[in-house]
Parts: structure tokens; sequence; C-alpha cells
């Protein structure tokens, strides 16, 4: 039997006019998780507080499934998976879907836009999810920032985290750092080093800022003494423009007969796409 419910801010470009069967009423029971549900963490308390909320006035988004079997029906979810288990806590029967036939990659980039519109994944899994993307599917970094809504080099960056230790992911992962902590922590190449820093941080309550500086000490570069020569206007502008067409970190220094520049990659696959820029290939 069909109700009419709010798809809620986010969801109406998951579901262009035309690519689904209409809001249906499912037993909630008949449906299961996406298997390339990108989330795998789920606050408790949260979920808790959402199972109150629906107790009180019911599931009031639908949410977003494929049909997998046709009798007895059985359905996967796409997304709302935080919806569908407080759903469960709350003891509903019945859940409102919207059913859409979608491929398993289609699946897994649904599953993900949702999360990243509701800020659900924390970063390990938004770089786990970008990479089952390119290893699943072949995509580059490039495609995948275009079926995400993310620049090419945030794709870069967010893939740069899975290049830490198991253990400073886990405490990203749990929210005891933050990802500029993070991305403070791969300036260091030891991993000693990194272990060393990341206790310091849980002990000391280091600030973003104090870890770059005390990885830069450790790198061996001076952050404190005199300062370095201002750079010439225009030399940090030609390095910004550099930057913009690459798509990637660039450092450009200047001196007496010349000077140095330096393009940062951090995959094959990104260095090959430089490359195609550079000889205005692609």
């Amino acid at each position: 039997m069909a109700r009419k419910f709010g798809l809620g801010k986010g969801l109406e470009a998951l579901l262009p006019t035309g690519e689904t069967t209409g809001l249906l009423e499912v037993p909630i029971d008949a449906i299961d998780p996406n298997p390339h549900q990108p989330r795998r963490q789920i606050d408790e308390v949260e979920l808790e507080e959402l199972a109150q909320s629906i107790r009180e006035h019911g599931l009031l988004q639908p949410l977003i499934v494929t049909q997998t079997q046709l009798e007895p029906p059985r359905y996967t979810l796409i997304a709302g998976e935080r919806r569908w288990r407080a759903a469960q806590r709350a003891g509903l029967t019945t859940v409102p879907v919207v059913v859409r036939e979608v491929a398993p990659q289609q699946m897994l980039e649904l599953a993900l836009v949702e999360n990243l519109q509701r800020a659900d994944l924390n970063p390990i899994e938004e770089a786990q999810a970008y990479r089952y993307l390119i290893e699943t599917f072949g995509l580059t970094h490039e495609e995948v920032a275009r079926r995400v809504g993310r620049s090419r080099a945030a794709i870069t960056n967010a893939l740069r985290l899975l290049q830490l230790p198991p253990a400073i992911q886990a405490h990203l992962m749990e929210g005891r750092i933050t990802e500029g902590h993070a991305r403070a922590l791969l300036m260091l190449s030891n991993p000693a080093q990194q272990e060393m820093v990341l206790r310091r941080i849980l002990e000391e309550g280091l600030s973003v800022r104090a870890t770059e500086e005390l990885a830069r000490r450790l790198q061996g570069q001076r952050v404190q003494g005199r300062k370095a020569p201002a750079r010439p206007p225009g030399l940090i502008e030609i390095e910004n423009r550099l930057r913009q067409a690459l798509g990637t970190k660039v450092r450009l220094s200047a001196g007496r007969r010349g000077g140095r520049l330096v393009i940062y990659y951090y995959s094959d696959e990104e260095l090959e796409a430089i490359a195609r820029r550079l000889l205005g290939s692609g």
C-alpha cells in the first residue's frame, strides 16, 4: 500500500524522476544490509536517539532499496542503513521504501554519496570507500571524484590517509585524533616517529599546528629561530596557478641562477594524470 513520504535533503538528487517504482511499504525483515556500505561504525547513542524519534513520529524518510528476489520479495538497502537499524530497534514491522534498479557499482556510489551528504563517514571509512571503487570497478581518481561530487585532489588526499599504520588509522576512526593530526603524521615516513608523535598528541593534547611543527623538527627542518626570507609574491602566484592546473601539491623555489620546481604525486595513476596535463594529451 503506497503512502507519501518526504525524501529529505540530498536524497532527491539520488532519485532522478522516472527511475523508481514509487514509494512502498514493505516488511522490515525482508530488507538486507548493503554489502557495499562504506560506513562501518554507528554511534550507539545516536542510534538510540533516532530509534526514540521513530517510536514517536514514525520513519519520516523512506529507505532506498533494490529488489533482489521476486517471490517472496526481498530487498537490499542502497541508502538509509542507520534509519533501517533504528527502525528495527524501535520495533517497526514495516518501513517505507523507494525501490530502484541499480548495479553493484551504483549501490556503493549511492551509499557513499548519501553518507558524504550527511557527513556520516569518518575519514578512514571515506578513504576505504574510494579505494574500493578504484580497485573493484577500475575507476580513476577523476572518475571517482565526478561520481561523488568531490575534487580529484580531495580523493587523492583522502587515499593518502590509508598509508598510515593501522593503529593510527584506528585512532582517527575513533575520533581520538583529527584528520589534521593525521595529515601532519603523514609528513613523517618513519613509523616509529609517527608513533612517538601520536603518543604526544594523545598525552599532551597537541594542536594540529603544534603537531605539524614537531613533524617538521623531526624532518630536520627549522621551525624556530630566524625566519626564512619572504618569497616573492610573483613566485607564490605562479606556484598557486601550477597547483590548480596540475591538481596536486607544487613547490617552487628561486635561487640566484634559476630555481627548482617540485611536483608531488602520491600514486602511479596520479603521476600519469599529471604527465598527460603537462604533455597536453588529456
